[in-house]
């Protein structure tokens, strides 16, 4: 079940009055409720995985009481490696056994041997990089002594499968859900008018922003040397405004569908692509995944307390990591490492902090530095981005050359003028919303109720009259 989809329509507004007006009158029963709709959700998708999300839940709550209940390091030790190393097991086999498969015999086959892999014929089950994650940090900070291990196993479920952020994240930590499913929520109408604007804003991202980009990017990376080179450089800026209206709209939408239950979750998107570096871009950009990798990978590394070398192979690692987190192949690793030589200049001048408030706050519009640090940020971002869509990397690097021709300086043969139309509305709403949590979130406010009113109705027609076909959201395979 999509949150663009008809289904989500009609299964929102259900749950919604359930929770406040049938199971509202205890926490365990509100708590109950949104781990039936939960698990409902997931299995519109495949029913046979929830048993692998079932599995997950208990292995994790399990092991988390045996860490904290050990009288010795030993016991503790045990239990801990026990939990993430069948949930990495999971996640590996799942997504990145036939990855490791072929690229051996690849390898092998290179250097004169015969290889014939065996390869598992498995469908990737959607959301379990994410859950798997949710599940790792709990047991990670029990075992640090972080948190207390949670008892209540119905609590704890619903941590794992709160379904506005199951399939796609944003990745919670134990600290901030759980204590708000510990407790019963009260309706909240300016909480539900605020998150009704971010699901609004979320499904104009998606459906209009992202959807229409894609028909556009599929051409362009489908049928890439017939293309001129000033086509594929607009494709691949439509792309990046395609992912980032594809999975920045899904957090929006979760954002707001929690809200409207009384949750709060976790900022994940932050107006990345007005950021004037990469280290700012990636304090923006997945803020959920960018925190997890340096709360429990970068920092016990050593973070960037060491020599230079240190920071720099600290640095390698967690953007590689990051890379093949979002998928198994090579572009995903490439991606990765040129984010790398992007953020380490940075690094080793130190200058990787200095870009921490919002560009021209409190102004209309930014100087003229920052603006040409804002395009080159945004430019060096895009090139990346080529790799990430790419699949492979042959394709990648032949996509590059094409653009990089004498026909990148010619008219585009296609030019996508809604698109076109449509980003620089996007723009226009982002920038002017820029020191809010969402675009959405403060815009109109001010005026009067028939302007607000207007702009609603005229986001909602977009939606329904010019978005895009339906399509599933693009962190749905990660």
């Amino acid at each position: 079940m999509f949150f663009n989809s008809l289904a989500f329509a009609v299964f929102l507004p259900i749950v919604f009055f359930l929770y406040w007006f049938v199971f509202n009158k205890t926490k365990s029963s509100q708590n109950a409720l949104l781990i039936i709709a939960s698990y409902y959700f997931y299995s519109c998708w495949d029913w046979r995985f929830l048993f692998l999300l079932v599995f997950s839940t208990f292995l994790d709550y399990y092991t988390g009481i045996r860490i904290e209940k050990s009288s010795d390091e030993k016991g503790r030790k045990f239990w801990f490696w026990l939990s993430v190393g069948i949930n990495l097991g999971f996640l590996g086999v799942f997504k990145y056994y036939n990855f490791f498969a072929s690229s051996f015999a690849e390898l092998v086959t290179g250097v004169g041997f015969k290889a014939s892999p065996f390869l598992l014929d498995v469908v990737l089950p959607v959301g379990i990089s994410f859950y798997t994650f949710h599940g790792l940090s709990y047991v990670i900070d029990i075992y640090y002594k972080r948190i207390k291990a949670e008892y209540n196993f119905v609590d704890y479920s619903l941590f794992v499968s709160y379904f506005p952020l199951l399939v796609a994240g944003p990745i919670e930590r134990a600290t901030h859900l759980l204590p708000q499913i510990k407790i019963k929520r009260d309706f909240d109408y300016n909480k539900m008018i605020d998150g009704l604007r971010q699901i609004l804003w979320g499904l104009f991202k998606k459906m209009v922003i992202a959807d229409n980009c894609a028909r556009y990017v599929n051409i362009m990376f489908a049928d890439t040397e017939q293309q001129s080179g000033s086509s594929l450089a607009l494709g691949a800026v439509l792309f990046a405004f395609q992912i980032y209206g594809d999975f920045s709209g899904y957090s929006d939408i979760a954002l707001g569908v929690s809200r409207l239950l009384g949750i709060e979750l976790l900022k994940n998107f932050n107006f990345p692509y007005f950021s004037r570096d990469i280290a700012e871009f990636w304090r923006r950009w997945h803020i959920s995944l960018t925190s997890w990798f340096r709360d429990y990978l970068y920092i016990p590394l050593g973070g960037s307390k060491g020599g230079t070398w240190m920071k720099i192979r600290n640095t390698c690692i967690i953007f590689v990591v990051s890379g093949f987190w979002h998928g198994a192949n090579w572009t995903f690793v490439i991606w990765g490492l040129l984010n790398a030589f992007y953020f380490l200049p940075l690094l080793i001048i130190k200058k990787n902090r200095k870009n921490i408030e919002i560009v021209a706050k409190g102004k209309i519009l930014p100087t003229f530095r920052d603006l040409i640090s804002i395009i080159l940020t945004f430019s060096l971002t895009t090139f990346a981005w080529i790799f990430f869509r790419a699949d492979r990397v042959e394709h990648a690097i032949g996509y590059i050359k094409r653009i990089f021709t004498k026909s990148l300086f010619t008219i585009p043969q296609q030019i996508p003028t809604f698109e076109i139309v449509f980003l620089l509305i996007f723009l226009v709403l982002e920038w002017l919303g820029r020191e809010s949590n969402y675009g959405l979130e403060k815009i109109g406010l001010k005026q009067p109720v028939v302007f607000r009113w207007m702009l609603y109705y005229s986001l909602i027609f977009m939606i329904l009259y010019m978005g895009g076909s339906e399509q599933k959201f693009i962190y749905f395979q990660f």
